[in-house]
């Protein structure tokens, strides 16, 4: 059965809340069904359709990596125009690529490094230098703001952002 790309059963509403309200509980996917009226697995299930539609790029916490001894590095490329959808596919299949976004911008390809360390950032950025043949421009954080940017959910109109969405 197609699902249609819209928020249809999950709505705005509860998406909006769940930024930074999702429940701290044992069954967190049954807590959002009760509010619901759905059952867990229904809850589960809208959120991989979701998932996979590209109408939600990502589900999950938000942690502060540098605690555990990680890193989030920005990264940028400056990609020739023939060569970006290659070079986007290439950089994607990185497991420690956490977003990638285009820009209208000479550095026109931007994302984030996730590494459990700083030694293991620097090898995705070596590896990803060498596997595009293209100098990656390293932008490790130095200081963190908090600024809880929250944007509303809106329903979807066809137009997709986020990762790997270019």
């Amino acid at each position: 059965m197609a699902v249609s790309r819209s928020w249809t059963g999950l709505s705005p509403p509860w998406a909006s809340s769940s930024h930074g309200g999702f429940p701290l509980v044992d069954r967190p996917f049954a807590a959002v069904g009760e509010q619901l009226g759905w059952s867990e697995e229904r809850v589960i299930e809208r959120l991989h359709q979701l998932l996979a539609q590209g109408v939600l790029t990502r589900f999950g916490p938000l942690f502060q990596i540098e605690r555990a001894g990680g890193q989030f590095v920005l990264a940028a490329l400056a990609v020739p125009e023939e060569r970006f959808d290659v070079v986007n596919a290439v950089v994607n299949s990185f497991p420690e690529v956490a977003h990638n976004y285009r820009r209208t911008h000479r550095l026109n390809m931007w994302f984030v490094v996730a590494a459990e360390s700083p030694a293991l950032a620097q090898d995705a950025i070596a590896r990803i230098q060498d596997a595009v043949g293209l100098e990656v421009f390293a932008f490790p954080k130095e200081e963190e703001y908090f600024v809880e940017l929250r944007l509303p959910a809106l329903p979807q109109t066809g137009e997709r952002h986020g990762a790997g969405c270019l």
